[in-house]
């Protein structure tokens, strides 16, 4: 590197590690919970010029799986902020794809053969090289919360698909750490952003400006996985290609089948680790953590939680299977201000908000990752809708509540990480809408009204629950070896 190349190299580093007080004071101080009227647009990119020492910021990719490559990568490198310069993953087919698929999407772009993605097969390598400014974190559940916590160590400023965490003590742990560190954090909550469904910021503000009276109801409605589609494994020999050991991190180790982890046949399909509790809590996280968000949202409850869950129906499949999350379910939780959140595969896929003077129901539409999706079409057309359409024309006035504008939620985090602004999804509101899941993961099991309490994150005298708030966890991928969990907890 020449000495300009070191001049130029440090202004950018200096310019991504400073933030623009004036814009970021206004933005982080209308964020602050219970704020009412906020969040102007986030300074575009084009204010910064091509010129300036800030036009690139340096992205490594923890974990290139489906969603990866799928939607954060392309999402993040259309961005002219955005150079994503390394890719890691514990399966060396998936480091060489990656790498493959980036030089792709940047010889595309840049009109000429490009071959400058670097690889690793250790994050904490990846974290080490002082060039990288940021990561997205792709992994499977069970790693979100501790490779962020290191990130966040390291000083990256991250972009993690959802769940937050395993645990809602992890989720404590990670939040705080993100805190503590001062890392710019977008949780993967994308129907927060204009693109691709305004529909959602729409419905929320309609619903938090009074639109159908009070809030007396919400209805989220998830899809499930089938239990008859779980049975029994044998063991088969690890692929020479997987680090099986480390990708199981935390949790026990298992035998290893490829249901369990990812297909080796080169395609990018549904990973088993989805139906595993092992990794995760079944749909309840993988699209509750999205839906319970945006009921958050609508009620203004984003840095909170309900105070009673209970489960009145669920389906296990049999003890046996190796595809053991939930199957059907019928939840509820009920808010301090006594708003009641029921939910349900039996619900359209989306969530409808029902109030004293109407009701608003809002989702994706027709959409799906994956074919193999477990997303009912019949359930999953509907994108916006109203008990009088006239609600859905109703035009918010400037006095009244102005719910943040993203329009892009990679874009958005770019962006702040440049204005030093909050995101629109931060960690602690993707660790409450996380919680919202876990809890109700855990009625699924204990199947009895439970008495949360959400300011001390605990169950009211109920050691059995609070037992569950975390997990052993294996050496050496513990979440953090300096907290003691029972003071969390």
């Amino acid at each position: 590197m020449n000495s300009k190349e070191s001049e130029s190299q440090l202004n950018r580093r200096k310019f991504l590690s400073s933030s623009v007080k004036g814009a970021a004071g206004a933005i982080a101080m209308a964020h602050l919970p219970g704020a009412a009227n906020a969040f102007p647009d986030i300074v575009p990119s084009t204010v910064l010029g091509k010129g300036a020492p800030s036009n690139k910021i340096n992205i490594g990719v923890i974990g290139v799986g489906r969603i990866a490559r799928g939607w954060d990568i392309p999402g993040t490198a259309q961005w002219d902020l955005a150079n994503i310069m390394a890719v890691c993953d514990l399966d060396s087919n998936r480091i060489k794809q990656g790498k493959e698929f980036v030089d792709g999407l940047y010889t595309k772009k840049k009109g000429t053969s490009y071959n400058g993605t670097k690889t690793y097969d250790d994050y904490q390598e990846l974290l080490a090289n002082k060039d990288i400014d940021a990561v997205l974190i792709c992994t499977p559940d069970h790693w979100h919360a501790l490779a962020a916590v290191h990130a966040a160590r390291a000083g990256k400023h991250i972009y993690m698909e959802k769940p937050a965490s395993l645990t809602i003590a992890g989720g404590r742990i990670l939040s705080d750490e993100v805190y503590r560190s001062g890392i710019t954090f977008q949780i993967g909550s994308q129907q927060r952003s204009l693109s691709p469904w305004p529909q959602f910021h729409k419905a929320c503000e309609l619903v938090r400006n009074g639109r159908i009276g009070k809030i007396e109801t919400i209805y989220v409605g998830l899809p499930t996985d089938d239990p008859k589609t779980s049975y029994p494994e044998k063991p088969m020999p690890v692929p020479s290609n997987l680090n099986y050991e480390k990708w199981s991190g935390s949790t026990p180790y298992s035998i290893y089948t490829e249901h369990r982890v990812h297909p080796q046949d080169g395609t990018f399909s549904r990973p088993g680790w989805l139906r595993c509790e092992q990794y995760g809590a079944g749909m309840i996280t993988g699209w509750g953590a999205h839906h319970f968000d945006i009921a958050n949202w609508g009620m203004g409850t984003e840095y909170t939680g309900p105070v009673e869950i209970s489960c009145q129906e669920v389906v296990w499949p049999p003890k046996d299977a190796l595809w053991d999350v939930h199957g059907p379910f019928k939840t509820e939780s009920v808010f301090a201000n006594g708003v009641k959140v029921l939910a349900s595969n039996s619900y359209d896929n989306g969530v409808k908000f029902v109030g004293t003077e109407g009701w608003i129901f809002v989702g994706r539409g027709n959409y799906t990752v994956t074919a193999s999706d477990p997303v009912s079409k019949e359930k999953n057309q509907k994108s916006l809708s109203a008990s009088d359409p006239k609600i859905l024309d109703s035009v918010i006035g400037p006095d009244e509540i102005h719910l943040y504008k993203s329009k892009d939620h990679h874009l958005n985090w770019l962006e702040c990480i440049i204005s030093g602004a909050p995101t629109i999804a931060p960690i602690e509101v993707g660790h409450r809408a996380c919680s919202v899941c876990l809890l109700n993961a855990i009625a699924m099991k204990l199947r009895r009204k439970l008495y949360w309490d959400p300011v001390k994150e605990k169950f009211n005298n109920d050691t059995e629950a609070n037992a569950m708030l975390h997990r052993a966890e294996r050496w050496p991928y513990q979440l953090n070896l300096e907290y003691d969990l029972k003071t969390v907890i």
